[in-house]
């Protein structure tokens, strides 16, 4: 039923195995139209344009009030003597053999370090990045490119360990030949970092030039960053001839974050919880704060307020890495993934019903934020959090938002709002808020004292922390696991979408329906990750599960359904939804073009071109990634398959021996290497590429399941089966490795 052989590869991945003739690997409804216009956009009026600050401070002065000086404000500035917070005394600061000077020249900000070549020269700083806890600088480089300099500056007082320079990555070696440098584009503001400090930005990248003409209506985050274009309101509100015809009702904003207006939380003398009335029905606020405040990629740059957040952005799902199995932080994550899994998201609570929007300070001090919907006798009381009345230990936050330290000095909360699980802890592993505080103590005293004190385990309202631990650690029930989190809609959306994703890495006919289900789910990101995940379905099983999506109401769907469809050939596709395919199609080309100054966008493009037959422009789009990041990977991996798909191995072969002579700690480039000599039935030669693969990578099974047949090919049984057992210990329930296992133990 299912192809052995992966259609195209993610920009993070590595090579799929190859379907070999030698036989040694031989393991691969409708939606409604999207609204086009805002209901109150009339098409007979321009579209509504960006006024500035100072025009909507006119009429909302203490709103604008409010705002200045806040983090929105801040964001980004010019650098000059009332921006610029750290010392340029001719400050010096040392790291990896370099020593950095920090002075003023001629009124400028400046900045002794090395640059792209590791040579010591001078930069201006322009702009300063961000307030507290810390602020970093940017610097102007040739092509329009801002870059974030790594060192930064703790701004927090003295007492507390600040006013000092720092690096970004004090515990890793970095030279200028690394992608963490400052002048590489993972530090580089115009792709990493604009869209979210700026109003109106758009990149302009030219890929002709490889450059940029980066342009923004304000340079911080202003009102009409999450209020949208104003010019129609204000049109309104000036009664200008000719918009008369604007619903007045709507007040001429392109959207109303009106969530809050008329609600009301009345708290429940039982429970001493708050309900909301009416229902909060829409999750307009939310999702504007999530474009930024979210872990995600931008898919489309007409970012239109109020409209679902994938139709321009895809967050991510509860990857490891990212989280941790049970939902909590791990990686740079930010809120809205977090806020999705909780509790309050389920009863309606809104950002702003926690946050000030526009000075963006707590609505109350301390626990009275909380205590705004959970009564004080019942939750403020040593009954409840088992500590003190008062001290730090006593604070809502710390046993359900405890926080971690991001960028050395930022300590950010989590935002699950999750009760503490030390019983977790100690079955698989997560952390909880006991031990955060009680270091000393082990998780097994956290989890007995829990229980003790309850009279009973703790029940949180997120229950996937195992099943998710069981994906990750390929436990023998992991399937089944996923299975029934996928279907359980009592559970957060973003759970369901996790394990609709680890459902794709191990595809079986017994799973895939339920994957087909999921992708009639009344959420985006369910069906976008339902969607994904069947990536190694045959084509024409693809279509009848996945065609509907084409059509989605949601944008990103839509495209990654054009990219999940994209190898269907034209004689598999109805007259009827040819041009549905072709819109999608384009759509998808569309989000590539946004992010073409990124090689991930590149490597994805020549993916979808591949599939499409174009080998031509699929070698263009790979070969335009390695431009941009010659360092690049997946973009060497991806080229060097499509040369085998063209029949021109030795091109192939030459490819991938001249970046292992420049990357050969990269593991993926030395499995493809062995698998293209496998192919030239140079199993010998092969051993020594797959065997180094496996060293690079010990945690990769399938390099150690590859490696295995290779050496049972070659009459290497014993060593075959050190090397499945080698891998059994990550992955104690591979199916391939214990199917391998048993053939070599006979």
């Amino acid at each position: 039923m299912f192809d052995s052989r992966r259609r195209r590869l993610v920009a993070a991945g590595v090579i799929a195995l190859l379907l070999l003739a030698s036989g040694l690997l031989a393991s691969r409804g409708h939606w409604p139209p999207e609204t086009v216009l805002s209901s109150n956009q009339s098409p007979s009026l321009p579209a509504p344009g960006f006024v500035g600050r100072a025009t909507c401070a006119g009429c909302h002065a203490e709103q604008d009030r409010l705002w200045q000086g806040s983090h929105h404000d801040l964001a980004m500035q010019e650098a000059n003597e009332q921006t610029v917070l750290a010392h340029f005394n001719r400050d010096t600061f040392s790291k990896d053999g370099v020593a950095s000077e920090f002075f003023r020249q001629d009124g400028r900000f400046m900045v002794r370090t090395d640059g792209a070549d590791g040579k010591l020269a001078d930069f201006e700083i322009k702009y300063t990045f961000g307030v507290t806890p810390l602020q970093q600088y940017l610097i102007e480089l040739p092509g329009g490119r801002l870059q974030a300099l790594s060192i930064a500056w703790d701004s927090r007082p003295q007492a507390d360990g600040g006013q000092r320079w720092f690096h970004l990555y004090p515990n890793e070696k970095i030279d200028h030949r690394d992608e963490l440098h400052w002048t590489k584009l993972s530090q580089n503001w115009n792709f990493m970092c604009a869209d979210c400090h700026s109003t109106d930005l758009k990149k302009h990248y030219d890929e002709a030039s490889r450059g940029y003409h980066t342009t923004w209506a304000e340079i911080d985050v202003a009102c009409e960053a999450c209020h949208g274009p104003g010019s129609q309101h204000v049109a309104l509100v000036n009664k200008t001839p000719g918009y008369e015809s604007i619903d007045p009702r709507t007040h001429g904003l392109v959207v109303q974050l009106d969530e809050r207006k008329g609600a009301h939380w009345a708290i429940n003398s039982t429970s001493g919880n708050a309900a909301r009335d009416p229902a909060r029905t829409s999750s307009k606020e939310i999702e504007t704060c999530a474009r930024c405040h979210s872990r995600r990629g931008q898919w489309f740059a007409d970012v239109r307020p109020g409209d679902p957040l994938m139709n321009s952005h895809l967050p991510a799902v509860l990857r490891e890495g990212l989280y941790h199995a049970d939902g909590q932080i791990d990686g740079e994550v930010y809120e809205y993934g977090s806020f999705l899994q909780s509790r309050m998201n389920h009863a309606g609570v809104t950002c702003s019903d926690c946050h000030e929007p526009h000075r963006l300070k707590l609505r109350a001090e301390g626990d009275g934020v909380c205590l705004q919907c959970h009564a004080a006798d019942r939750f403020d009381a040593p009954s409840h959090h088992f500590h003190e009345t008062g001290s730090r230990a006593s604070q809502c936050v710390e046993c359900h938002m405890p926080a971690k330290l991001y960028m050395v000095v930022d300590a950010r909360r989590d935002h699950s709002f999750r009760i503490p699980r030390p019983d977790l802890s100690v079955k698989i592993g997560t952390p909880n808020a006991c031990n955060q505080c009680h270091t000393d103590k082990s998780p097994q005293w956290a989890a007995e004292a829990l229980r003790q004190r309850l009279g009973h385990e703790p029940k949180g309202y997120q229950d996937y922390a195992e099943t998710l631990h069981a994906a990750r650690t390929g436990a023998s029930d992991a399937e089944s696991r996923l299975v029934t989190l996928l279907r359980a809609t009592d559970q957060p959306a973003i759970a369901r979408a996790t394990a609709a994703e680890a459902l794709g890495q191990r595809l079986t006919p017994e799973t895939f329906p339920s994957l087909v289900r999921a992708m009639q789910d009344a959420d985006p990101l369910v069906r976008a990750t339902a969607l994904e995940a069947t990536d190694a379905v045959p084509p024409e099983q693809r279509w009848e599960a996945a065609h509907s999506l084409l059509r989605d109401p949601v944008r990103v769907v839509r495209a990654l359904a054009a990219e999940t469809l994209a190898d269907v050939t034209a004689d598999q596709v109805p007259s009827a939804e040819r041009a549905d395919f072709d819109l999608a199609g384009e759509e998808y080309l569309s989000a590539q073009q946004l992010n073409a100054d990124e090689p991930g966008s590149q490597v994805n493009l020549g993916n979808f071109l591949s599939a499409k037959g174009d080998i031509a422009g699929a070698e263009h789009a790979y070969r335009e990634a390695l431009a941009i990041d010659p360092g690049w990977i997946p973009a060497i991996v991806n080229l060097g398959d499509l040369y085998r798909q063209s029949g021109r191995d030795a091109e192939g072969e030459s490819l991938l021996r001249d970046a292992l002579e420049r990357y050969p700690a990269a593991a993926s480039l030395q499995h493809s290497l062995g698998l293209l000599l496998v192919r030239q039935k140079k199993l010998m030669d092969a051993l020594p590429s797959l065997r180094k693969a496996t060293e690079l990578a010990p945690e990769n099974t399938r390099f150690l399941y590859v490696y295995a047949v290779a050496l049972q090919s070659v009459g290497k049984n014993k060593d075959a089966l050190k090397i499945v057992l080698k891998g059994l210990k990550t992955a104690p329930f591979d199916p391939g490795l214990l199917e391998l296992k048993s053939e070599l133990s006979r």
